[in-house]
């Protein structure tokens, strides 16, 4: 299945964690994933960076985007399609 690590990112003002509903709102939406056809593997916000990271798999990017819509109220949202390491060492190369 298709691998994708994901980039939210937003300016310090605009920190939904900071609001107590939003924040809740953004969680039970990570939750959601499935629903969206998209699974979390791993996922981590860079401490005082405003930057959250995902790793997922999904059948398409289509879904990681629907998926990531409502992060992009908040700021940027960025999707880069990526292999595993041994997938890219099995390949011969990047």
């Amino acid at each position: 299945m298709p691998f994708f690590i994901v980039q939210h990112k937003h300016e310090s003002n605009n920190c939904p964690a900071r609001n107590p509903e939003l924040g809740q709102m953004l969680l039970k939406h990570l939750s959601s994933a499935r629903d969206y056809k998209v699974e979390i593997k791993s996922e981590g916000v860079i401490d005082g960076s405003h930057r959250l990271f995902l790793f997922v798999e999904s059948e398409s990017r289509e879904n990681v985007e629907n998926f990531m819509f409502p992060f992009k109220q908040f700021g940027d949202v960025e999707i880069f399609q990526a292999s595993l390491c041994e997938s890219v060492v099995n390949r011969g190369g990047c």
